[in-house]
């Protein structure tokens, strides 16, 4: 494959998987040499500045969620305009896999895995993150057993959405009632999926399917799932009554938390009893009805079904009234019958009430229109502070209202909140670049944080974050940090200390250090004769201190001059750095060096007296 590194640092091996929104890489992390996995969002996406926000939040969403059963998030960043996240590489098989490849799981092996989930969600919703999109697929049995839960890619932080126009909000098969209609969601919906996900475990097949995601999500919503002992009776009781009770459409009527769903899984494998009680398959239809939300097309089915063929009365007979009369009379009353039922709708005409569709994404509100008998109209987009990315904020006409069937819906999609480009205020003053966000709608984070800089000017910017050029939601907050000036500090005194002592001293206080030698008579060799700057001194921190160091006394040893004429005795001892003092006496030796002192071999410094003895005639 092509040779790509991601933050010069992740080196690509292998492409292991591709979705709508991002493409997947097993790659090496050549820092800490471990194999991690590399999600990449298509270059299509990477100029829109939605998809980009949203896929740091999908960082920001599992960043924090640190559990066994959770996929870690090592690392998110960007390389021009390719956008990663960098995360714990899963080398295992999801249970859909397991399913198409071996069918029904065994239920207590079913239940285990669903303990599992159970502890990973427990985690999530602690930090008010909701997954949304449970289901086999992001379920991986790791080699030694356990499982790991991925993707948040569609997890919901808060009040914060992470889906985008034209997204489907999870996967149909999987969704919770609530997530099919647009409602808010909780830790409840999380486990209606889990629900749905431990049904196909231990019966092999979906408690709803249908051609279309629509059909789907209008069956989650309205019907209630055969039992699951009527598919595979050697299911447990206990099991079935926890899967039962996790997929009841009133979110309040489920597991208050994944902790007390897991306490349920775990009591079904130890055969104990179980909290969720019985739900029998004659009363689980009357029980699910009354806590459905009735939608449109169940609105329109009652309509229909009531709207019965008009009831044309026979007219008493009276005598004496002529044949052409009741030919008359008849025919008033089929057209007065004709138009009664016209009205009710019986003939395919008459007008239906448009249901609200505000605050759903595109294509819940289209599934809506759709079993409302409409058709959805011209579908565009603005910024909204309000609405959340992907869901509708206005529809014409409003809801409520009625209109001929077959009639148009236009429907205006959030964008999400005005993405800004942050401006370059790096090198202004800081009230320029306050002044210079404020006016691109933008916000300064406080404190302002400052730093001391020899390069930058006191009271100018050095920084920002984030970048020059990044698209954020207006209002966003941007860090700046500026330069405190110079740092000055103080010269320690070194003079006297020894060589390394000095050095590290120095060093230590922020300065750099330059060393010379030079002889010393009075200070010990490998110690400090002197320092410049002086100590005391404020100077710039990183500037450099000069520091000479002792190599002792300048001493030279005497040579032996005995023997040699008077002038090479002299400019010997002179060419070491000697003064040489004559003393001459009578000797026949005239001219020459008959002693010397001190004597050869001692050591003396330079600019010391040496006598020398020399003789001469009578």
């Amino acid at each position: 494959m092509e040779d790509r590194v991601f933050g010069r640092r992740y080196r690509a091996t292998e492409k292991v998987g591709s979705g709508g929104m991002a493409e997947v890489y097993k790659a090496v992390d050549e820092v800490l040499g471990r194999t991690v996995a590399v999600k990449v969002l298509h270059p299509r996406y990477a100029t829109e500045p939605n998809f980009i926000a949203r896929f740091r939040q999908e960082a920001q969403a599992a960043a924090n969620l640190s559990h066994p059963s959770i996929v870690n998030i090592y690392d998110w960043g960007h390389d021009g305009e390719t956008y990663y996240i960098v995360m714990e590489y899963v080398n295992g098989t999801d249970l859909k896999q397991v399913i198409e490849e071996h069918g029904a799981l065994d239920p207590m092996k079913a239940a285990e895995y669903g303990m599992q989930v159970c502890a990973a969600l427990g985690v999530a919703h602690g930090y008010d993150v909701i997954h949304r999109d449970i289901k086999p697929h992001n379920v991986v049995i790791m080699p030694d057993g356990t499982i790991k839960v991925m993707d948040f890619g569609i997890a919901r932080a808060g009040n914060t959405t992470m889906t985008q126009t034209g997204s489907v909000l999870g996967t149909a098969q999987y969704i919770s009632p609530e997530q099919a209609q647009g409602r808010a969601l909780g830790p409840a919906s999380d486990l209606y999926s889990l629900g749905v996900t431990l049904y196909e475990l231990t019966t092999g097949q979906l408690p709803f399917d249908s051609d279309t995601p629509v059909a789907v999500a209008l069956k989650q919503v309205n019907e209630a799932p055969v039992p699951p002992r009527q598919v595979r009776p050697s299911i447990p009781a206990s099991l079935e009554a926890v899967i039962m009770k996790a997929m009841r459409k009133n979110p309040a009527e489920r597991y208050v938390s994944a902790a007390e769903m897991r306490a349920d899984l775990s009591r079904v494998i130890s055969g104990a009893p179980v909290d969720a009680g019985a739900v029998g398959a004659g009363v689980a239809a009357g029980m699910y009805a009354d806590q459905t939300s009735v939608m449109p097309a169940v609105e329109r089915a009652e309509r229909l079904n009531t709207a019965q063929a008009p009831q044309i009365r026979p007219v008493p007979t009276r005598r004496g009234l002529q044949p052409w009369a009741w030919v008359l009379i008849a025919g008033v009353v089929v057209m007065l019958g004709l138009g009664i039922a016209l009205a009710a709708g019986a003939f395919g005409g008459g007008s239906v009430a448009v249901p609200t569709v505000i605050g759903m994404t595109e294509e819940e509100a289209s599934a809506t229109i759709a079993a409302a008998d409409l058709r959805v109209g011209t579908v565009t987009t603005e910024n909204s502070d309000k609405y959340e990315l992907g869901t509708i904020m206005s529809q014409d006409p409003g809801a409520g209202g009625r209109v001929d069937k077959g009639s148009t819906v236009n429907l205006v999609v959030s964008a999400g909140i005005a993405q800004v480009e942050v401006p370059n205020v790096v090198g202004m003053s800081e009230a320029d670049a306050i002044s210079t966000i404020e006016q691109a709608e933008l916000g300064v984070a406080l404190p302002v944080l400052r730093e001391f800089s020899k390069d930058v000017p006191e009271g100018t910017v050095i920084s920002s974050e984030p970048l020059t050029g990044i698209q954020v939601p207006r209002g966003s907050k941007i860090v700046i940090v500026v330069s405190k000036g110079t740092e000055l500090l103080k010269v320690p005194d070194v003079v006297g200390k020894k060589r390394t002592d000095a050095e590290m001293a120095l060093k230590d206080a922020g300065f750099k250090v330059k060393i010379t030698e030079a002889f010393n008579e009075t200070t010990p060799e490998g110690s400090v004769i002197s320092q410049d700057p002086s100590s005391g001194v404020s100077i710039d921190t990183g500037s450099t201190i000069a520091i000479v160091v002792s190599k002792g006394p300048n001493q030279v040893s005497i040579p032996d001059v005995t023997s040699m004429t008077e002038a090479d005795a002299t400019a010997q001892l002179e060419g070491l750095g000697l003064v040489v003092s004559v003393i001459y006496q009578v000797s026949p030796d005239i001219d020459i060096v008959i002693n010397q002192n001190p004597l050869p071999g001692v050591k003396a410094a330079k600019g010391s007296t040496i006598k020398i003895y020399v003789g001469k005639a009578p």
